[in-house]
């Protein structure tokens, strides 16, 4: 994490883009997003070349927050082989005891591409952005944005929610939110709101650590079933290998399928 407390003389240097000299908050909010998007682009370069480990435990609960016994929980390390391929490889994955709700493939691609959310320069014009001012997550100013889809494309999945930008790193450090656009062949998927958050990591970007939801999914057939789901993020060491990184799933070995890699949502 950055450090928080500076001198007076770096302060004065590093004065974030809405402290006036004057003191007087002045906000250029486009200018802002312009800004975090590049960073968020070199950002989303970067943790490709990482490996890491990722956890998931989801519980279904009921009404009052109380764990019911149905469960589901993979660990997996994400690696690069010799030949420069990155993969997933499973190290924890006990049966699960799921009773009311099933993994779908769309789960996967929500785990991967929407709960650790990045805003790039080339996705700027998908999205409604509006600044809704300055606040602070854990001591660090940020800036706050709302964030919301223009025109969803169906078949893909978007963010929609509030985002915190780090003031001074301008990058992403919180968003909170859930998945939205239609999905095609998967008429009954619901996804839960969730909290992402994201640590400095190596000094420079800031990557996510953890994710948290605990919501109530409505069914179209009036069913609904409360879940409480964490994702951690953990171990982030930079690959320095010199081949070209290409991007594979793990084959389980005795299946020949893809291990499923995200939490179910939709109901059985």
């Amino acid at each position: 994490m950055r450090r928080i407390v500076l001198s007076a003389a770096i302060a004065a240097i590093c004065l974030p883009i809405w402290a006036a000299a004057d003191g007087t908050d002045t906000v250029n909010a486009d200018d802002i997003i312009r800004k975090f998007a590049a960073k968020e682009m070199e950002f989303s370069q970067a943790r490709n070349n990482y490996t890491y480990r990722q956890s998931v435990k989801l519980q279904e609960l009921d009404s009052g927050g109380n764990p019911t016994g149905g469960q589901w929980e993979l660990v997996e390390d994400v690696i690069f082989t010799p030949e420069g391929r990155r993969m997933e490889k499973v190290v924890y994955a006990p049966v699960q005891s799921l009773r009311n709700i099933l993994l779908t493939p769309e789960d996967e691609q929500e785990l991967r591409n929407v709960q650790p959310f990045v805003l790039t320069t080339a996705e700027i014009p998908d999205y409604d952005i509006k600044y809704l001012g300055k606040e602070k997550v854990d001591e660090i100013g940020c800036y706050a944005f709302s964030v919301k889809p223009k025109k969803p494309v169906s078949g893909k999945r978007y963010f929609e929610g509030q985002i915190w930008v780090d003031d001074r790193d301008l990058q992403i450090v919180k968003s909170y939110g859930k998945g939205v656009g239609e999905i095609k062949k998967s008429k009954d998927n619901q996804f839960p709101r969730f909290e992402t958050y994201r640590e400095q990591i190596d000094g420079k970007f800031w990557f996510p650590t953890y994710t948290r939801a605990d919501d109530t999914l409505h069914f179209k057939d009036g069913q609904v079933q409360r879940i409480r789901m964490v994702v951690k993020y953990q171990d982030y060491k930079r690959y320095e290998g010199k081949s070209t990184i290409k991007y594979g799933d793990v084959v389980d070995d005795k299946t020949g399928a893809t291990p499923p890699t995200a939490p179910p949502t939709k109901k059985k």
